[in-house]
């Protein structure tokens, strides 16, 4: 972990399903998702409960998420649910029945983009928009440790926020949170390709003006 790293990702268009390592991925600009999907009373009850600012990026990460179960499950639209467990992650339950054991939920918001990811295993997903960099690096010694800022550097607003948005992600994956001892328990071996410590794949795109990160946890194999 001695040289920096060119922190050029790969554009993915927003819009579009996107299929990486048995996961699909999907991210849109939060402008365009004005319409509200199919909501069950439970997730009406969810929404309700949020603060006005939150129940439109709440609904338009709800769409994207649906839309990607709707392409594993013969479900329709109303009976797919995506509801919070008790620690607020995502969770898909698919006819009223219990969550689905083998369908994997994770949703992230900036404020002008919107993502969503559907896996087998458990999935992290994350976005940070370039204009960020400064206030990442300001918390940069809380979630990075010297080696990694290091191999990362300080100065491209695409690392900087690439590295936040990959911790992030990985620590969703894994159910924990960002803040406190977490993150420095996950490792950035590389950067591009991105690699994490422990049974851990990942990527980084550029979704626009953003980074997009996606961590599956504890692969098989």
């Amino acid at each position: 972990m001695t040289a920096a790293v060119d922190a050029v990702f790969r554009p993915v268009a927003p819009g579009r399903v996107h299929r990486w390592g048995g996961a699909r991925l999907i991210v849109a600009r939060a402008r365009e998702l004005r319409r509200v999907p199919p909501l069950s009373p439970a997730e009406r009850r969810v929404l309700g409960a949020l603060p006005a600012w939150r129940q439109a990026e709440w609904t338009a990460g709800r769409l994207l998420a649906k839309r990607l179960v709707g392409e594993v499950v013969s479900a329709p639209a109303d009976g797919v649910e995506i509801l919070p467990r008790d620690d607020g992650s995502p969770r898909v339950v698919v006819g009223g029945s219990s969550p689905a054991p083998a369908l994997h939920v994770s949703i992230s918001h900036t404020a002008g983009y919107v993502a969503a990811a559907l896996a087998p295993e458990p999935v992290g997903v994350d976005l940070c928009e370039f204009a960020s960099a400064d206030a990442v690096r300001r918390v940069a010694d809380h979630f990075l440790s010297p080696e990694e800022l290091s191999l990362i550097g300080r100065e491209r607003p695409d690392a900087m926020t690439g590295a936040w948005a990959l911790k992030e992600a990985a620590v969703k994956a894994d159910r924990s949170g960002v803040f406190g001892a977490a993150p420095r328990g996950i490792p950035i071996l590389g950067l591009r390709p991105p690699v994490l410590g422990g049974r851990r794949r990942a990527m980084v795109w550029r979704a626009d003006d953003a980074a997009l990160a996606l961590v599956l946890a504890h692969p098989g194999g």
